[in-house]
């Protein structure tokens, strides 16, 4: 320690500044908290820098390369494509830099302080901020935790440099030729097709029946058609056995039906989840309780096992998305603050940027059911809307569910272009507690993707006017 350690007072320590701590720590600034917020990386967290917004922008220049080989059914065709990767990699980048360097301007015109360091708690008021040379002690009223997650490494898929993981796959300094993707989940999915569409010939491999296992079949059906189209092949039910590295690839071995399979590429790419950031930051030594999934337990105001100390993101229990980050940040700063703001997870969206892209909110027809619900699906295809097929985009749909006996929207699904987008009016209809009429009865701009979330109402009422009943 160094000498002359005098104890820093705060009303509220957040640790980590991703998409949860660094949303918390200007939310609690704005209810009038002195607040220090702690990273131990980059302003921004895992989303920001390796994770949401570079994988988005990767995607998109995937979509431009894809687009520029022209459309012939369009009358549109092109010779040849040039890719210079250094300098897509330079723009993705540059995406990144703009959104931190925006970020770390918010917590300073919230008048946050920004503490670069890790965090270890003493006591449940009292934590040590440790970068490479000093210590300070911090003492504190509350704190929100926000620590992320980091992911998964197999024991016999140890991270290399042949073996990635998800940053390593943003990062790569060539367009691989041959790229295996151990994990279809949404991460693995949409970096194999940004790569695909850029030429290289990509191979997943999932353990389960289906890749993104979380959706309805009808919506991974229609993935797992655009990814063939791409050139990629999917093996399901595999079981990925082990690697040999070589100086210029991997052979990756992997186990179908009880037979042992081989594949070659240039690299692996391992996205079997994340786990959480909760170890060495001395949660046991403040008393915090875990899970039996090392996540830790909180209450409806993300308030953990110990009063004054909450916990967001990734580290409670819920899907690992940033808005659900920055959803909870808010909930525990208000909480802090006083208020009686609570988490409600009824309205909260998953979204995948494959191709299509897949997006859900609420409940599908299948929860809805077992949760007890007599519910109405109802269907209406992109391939009716006049805006999709102008798009030359025009597979997939929207399905709302409603509740038989007075038409309450409880969950909607989006398979098509600009689904997350979309989702949004779904799920802004779902939280004001609005009905299929409601969603039909408001007028939508002719021509646009968005009438076909009306044009679903109009479904679930029975009144169609695009599609015979």
């Amino acid at each position: 320690m160094v000498v002359g350690d005098f104890p820093i007072e705060l009303d509220t320590l957040i640790v980590g500044a991703g998409p949860g701590g660094y949303v918390a720590a200007i939310r609690a600034a704005q209810t009038g908290q002195k607040v220090t917020v702690v990273e131990k990386g980059t302003i921004g967290g895992v989303c920001l820098n390796v994770g949401c917004i570079p994988s988005k922008a990767l995607i998109q220049a995937g979509h431009r390369v894809e687009y520029a080989h022209g459309e012939d059914s369009m009358g549109i065709k092109s010779e040849k494509v040039s890719i210079d990767f250094g300098k897509m990699q330079e723009w993705k980048n540059s995406v990144v830099k703009k959104l931190t360097g925006g970020v770390e301007g918010l917590l300073k015109g919230n008048k946050v302080d920004i503490v670069s360091g890790e965090v270890y708690f003493v006591d449940k008021n009292t934590a040590k901020v440790m970068d490479e040379k000093n210590s300070q002690t911090y003492t504190f009223k509350n704190c929100v935790i926000a620590t992320g997650s980091t992911p998964i490494e197999l024991p016999t898929f140890k991270y290399t440099d042949r073996v990635i993981d998800s940053t390593g796959a943003l990062n790569l300094e060539e367009i691989p030729n041959k790229l295996v993707v151990i994990g279809g989940g949404y991460v693995g999915t949409e970096l194999g097709t940004a790569y695909a569409n850029l030429g290289t010939e990509v191979t997943i491999l999932e353990g389960l029946d289906d890749i993104l296992n979380g959706f309805e079949s009808q919506m991974s059906a229609l993935v797992k058609k655009k990814l063939k189209k791409k050139g990629a092949t999917i093996v399901t039910k595999a079981m990925a056995k082990g690697v040999e590295e070589t100086k210029d690839g991997v052979t990756v071995k992997y186990e179908v039906d009880g037979k042992e399979e081989t594949v070659e590429a240039d690299y692996v790419l391992v996205t079997v989840g994340r786990r959480p950031n909760t170890s060495e930051i001395g949660l046991e030594q403040v008393g915090i309780e875990l899970d039996d999934k090392g996540l830790v337990k909180i209450d409806e105001q993300c308030r953990t096992t110990v009063d004054n100390i909450y916990a967001i993101g990734d580290i409670v229990a819920g899907p690992p998305l940033a808005h659900k980050a920055s959803y909870e940040g808010k909930i525990a700063a208000e909480a802090i603050a006083g208020e009686t703001s609570v988490i409600d997870y009824n309205a909260i969206p998953a979204v995948v940027f494959s191709d299509p892209e897949l997006a859900s909110v609420g409940f599908t027809e299948q929860q809805a059911k077992d949760a007890g619900y007599d519910v109405k699906a109802s269907k209406f295809p992109f391939a009716a809307n006049g805006r999709a097929l102008s798009l030359n985009d025009s597979e997939g749909f929207i399905k709302l569910i409603t509740r038989k006996e007075d038409g309450l929207l409880i969950g909607g699904q989006i398979a098509g272009p600009n689904a997350s987008d979309m989702v949004a009016e779904i799920g802004l209809a779902i939280e004001a507690g609005m009905t299929a009429e409601d969603l039909a009865l408001t007028i939508h701009a002719h021509p646009t993707l968005g009438e076909i979330t009306m044009e679903a109402a109009e479904v679930a009422m029975g009144t169609p006017i695009h599609i015979t009943k």
